[in-house]
């Protein structure tokens, strides 16, 4: 799977998934820098040495990357890799670990009330670097998952979106706008386990700015909206990665009108 979109007249990217051991050491050399560097993720001193962010699932996921073709000519493979995404079908989740996911949010709702016989797709570990942050390197990302998609007979969406930071009440007017008004159908919304996070209910309807909480969603939650995403109940506190984490959910079928194509799902 390849495709090819410009970025800027100085940038030619492609979107394909890792085919050996080098492309995943790229990825995890990637996220090192964006979750722990960048972010402040808190590093296991097994993974410093080397700087690589890695865990047991990784050698079960499929992984999205992003390359940046000049950078490769110029500087080689491992430099050249600017953004990914961890896909984790679930019919290899169920054979293994389960979902990464499942570790901080209830899942058995949403996973039990689909009988189509497609798969469910949990979406991780997203990052891109700084200077990559456009809309035309998410839409290569997102070209990437819609031929994933089709390939594989995928029907549902899935996975964590992260907000900066362990204060749930620093973004409360955000999560209180995603609970007000874009919380995922009752009986079928995942819910934070009990113990690890709050509510996402920060502040009363009405009480707060909605432009405001619009300004603090992070571009990746926006994003997800602009396809008609829906959102887990509960916010989870993740504090070896320092991030308050929303569970979002993207059936194929919901997808909005304008991305159907986009998603192969137009039929």
């Amino acid at each position: 799977m390849t495709a090819q979109m410009p970025i800027a007249a100085n940038r030619r990217l492609t979107v394909r998934l890792a085919h050996c051991e080098a492309d995943l050491q790229s990825v995890q050399r990637l996220r090192w820098r964006v979750f722990f560097e960048e972010m402040g993720a808190a590093a296991d001193p097994a993974l410093a040495g080397d700087r690589c962010d890695r865990d047991a699932y990784d050698a079960l996921c499929d992984h999205l990357l992003v390359i940046d073709q000049d950078r490769l000519e110029r500087d080689g493979p491992d430099a050249a890799v600017v953004g990914t995404y961890r896909l984790l079908r679930e019919g290899v989740a169920r054979r293994h670990a389960g979902f990464y996911s499942a570790g901080e949010f209830d899942l058995n709702p949403l996973l039990a009330t689909r009988a189509d016989g497609r798969e469910a797709l949990e979406l991780g570990r997203s990052c891109v670097l700084p200077e990559y942050r456009t809309s035309a390197t998410i839409s290569m990302l997102w070209r990437g998952i819609a031929e994933y998609i089709s390939a594989n007979r995928i029907g549902l969406l899935f996975g964590c979106a992260s907000f900066p930071g362990v204060d749930p009440d620093a973004f409360a007017p955000a999560l209180s706008y995603l609970y007000h008004n874009h919380l995922a159908p009752a009986g079928t919304a995942p819910s934070v386990l009990p113990g690890k996070g709050v509510s996402m209910e920060r502040l009363p309807r009405g009480s707060y700015d909605q432009r405001r909480a619009l300004f603090q969603l992070p571009p990746l939650v926006k994003g997800y909206l602009r396809v008609g995403a829906s959102f887990g109940d509960g916010a989870y506190i993740d504090h070896a990665f320092n991030t308050v984490d929303v569970c979002v959910v993207m059936p194929v079928d919901a997808i909005a009108d304008r991305y159907a194509a986009r998603f192969s799902v137009a039929a």
